[in-house]
């Protein structure tokens, strides 16, 4: 019994030498001592595999369970010629007899060649009209937000999915981006986890176009589609690319962190409100971005940015990120930017992700 005890001492010990403060982190402490490390006492590739599937459980316990997938189907609601691409309005199917609209792009030598293109999950950001920022130049929309649209000018395949409780997929009677029905429905459950499974179900899609190099998918998006993209890399390996655009939003140091649990808007993860109050967090989101390396990700935050305020804890979280990459030999996989700007995504970020996203797709042989 001795020896049982004296193991279980010392299995505590390491613990915590190795991954620092012991989860659930106290928020406290992170904001007194900051992001916790992700290479602290890591110095071998086994240690950071034992991190990373350390971590990887603590986030799925908080997102909940992923259901198998139906076999993907979709058909085309209706067709526009552009300039330069074809624009289809389909819905697929998904889980629970749900079903999601979209727009899907295809540049018009795609229609008519043989050879597979590069493809672009255009995620979309908190915007009511869900899709149509991201796949069309409505001209109420935000410029800096028509990245799908400007994607397929360059010779990507774009898909672009309304979120629930956006777009058409708002529930009847209901404001956009409001998740209570979602929760009187599935009370145990997370509406991110459906949302994961809808962007699986579009890779599923995706991967199934004759023309789609179902090898070459990236993820992009701005705020909610920012997070959305590097969710959806953390547990999808078939992402290749990630754009992540004003949506990293550490705990640590933000002056709202129940960003993240219960709202009268839209309610992420509802066990986070639980932990907040007994001064916890269940893990912190550099070791959510970690969860993809080595995979290409690219990210930029703003100093100006009056949704997610605190860009110094946004810095050190991507620091740390890159601080592993370099480790892990890939340095150049992992770019970030902080600008002086506000919540968006400005022309030239844009320049910088897109050319991003050439350099890490487009060998498509």
């Amino acid at each position: 019994m001795q020896k049982v005890i004296l193991s279980f001492l010392g299995f505590i010990l390491i613990y915590t030498v190795t991954y620092g403060q012991q989860r659930p982190y106290r928020l406290s402490a992170l904001n007194e001592k900051g992001i916790p490390r992700l290479l602290d006492s890591i110095t071998t590739p086994e240690q950071w595999a034992d991190k990373k599937d350390d971590i990887r459980k603590a986030w799925i316990e908080l997102v909940g369970e992923l259901p198998k997938r139906p076999e993907v189907r979709y058909r085309i609601i209706s067709e526009t010629q552009m300039s330069d691409h074809v624009r289809q309005k389909i819905i697929f199917n998904t889980i629970y007899d749900d079903s999601v609209s979209a727009f899907l792009l295809i540049p018009n030598a795609a229609k008519t060649g043989k050879r597979k293109y590069p493809a672009i999950l255009a995620l979309q950001p908190t915007n009511e009209t869900g899709k149509l920022a991201v796949a069309t130049p409505f001209k109420e929309g935000n410029r800096n937000r028509y990245y799908g649209y400007e994607l397929v000018s360059r010779g990507y395949i774009v898909l672009a999915p309304d979120d629930l409780t956006s777009g058409e997929r708002v529930y009847p009677g209901e404001k956009p981006f409001q998740s209570a029905p979602f929760y009187k429905k599935y009370p145990g459950w997370t509406i991110m986890a459906k949302t994961l499974v809808d962007h699986m179900q579009a890779l599923d899609l995706l991967s199934q176009l004759d023309h789609v190099a179902a090898d070459h998918i990236a993820a992009i998006g701005v705020s909610f589609g920012a997070y959305n993209s590097f969710f959806l890399s953390s547990v999808d390996p078939r992402i290749k690319a990630v754009v992540s655009i004003c949506g990293l939003s550490p705990f640590t140091g933000d002056p709202n962190p129940n960003r993240w649990g219960i709202r009268d808007w839209y309610t992420h993860f509802p066990t986070i409100t639980a932990g907040l109050n007994n001064d916890n967090v269940p893990f912190e989101f550099n070791e959510i971005v970690a969860l993809s390396a080595p995979t290409p990700m690219f990210f930029y935050a703003a100093q100006n940015d009056l949704i997610f305020p605190h860009w110094q804890s946004i810095g050190e979280a991507l620091n740390d990120v890159y601080k592993l990459y370099e480790w892990l030999g890939h340095a150049d996989s992992f770019q970030y930017s902080i600008g002086p700007g506000g919540h968006d995504f400005p022309r030239e970020i844009r320049n910088w992700a897109y050319d991003f996203l050439d350099r890490h797709l487009k060998d498509v042989k």
